[in-house]
């Protein structure tokens, strides 16, 4: 699963239509947060959350896609090895190219 944080509501589903489109990834989940962080400073913002479910062979082409899709200088793109249903991640598998 790929951890990714956006600006707004409108760039978190443009980068999770096109990375579903492209079958980089087979889901796409969406939600709201604030984050806390340093960045020139301690800053606090509204950000949205982009959940990929992907498979570990696709990561590094994901982080190059979100990278030419995103508005920021330094997106955050972390990559988390996940476990569960074996239903669940078969279909994930059947579903990325």
């Amino acid at each position: 699963m790929v951890y990714i944080t956006t600006s707004s509501l409108d760039e978190a589903k443009f980068i999770g239509r096109t990375l579903v489109k492209e079958r980089l990834v087979a889901c796409a989940n969406i939600f709201p947060i604030t984050s806390i962080y340093h960045w020139d400073g301690m800053q606090e913002a509204e950000e949205v959350v982009l959940l990929a479910k992907t498979t570990t062979e696709n990561v590094k082409r994901i982080e190059q896609r979100v990278k030419e899709l995103h508005s920021y200088d330094v997106p955050c793109i972390i990559s988390l090895v996940i476990d569960g249903s074996e239903d669940y991640l078969t279909w994930i598998k059947r579903e990325v190219r």
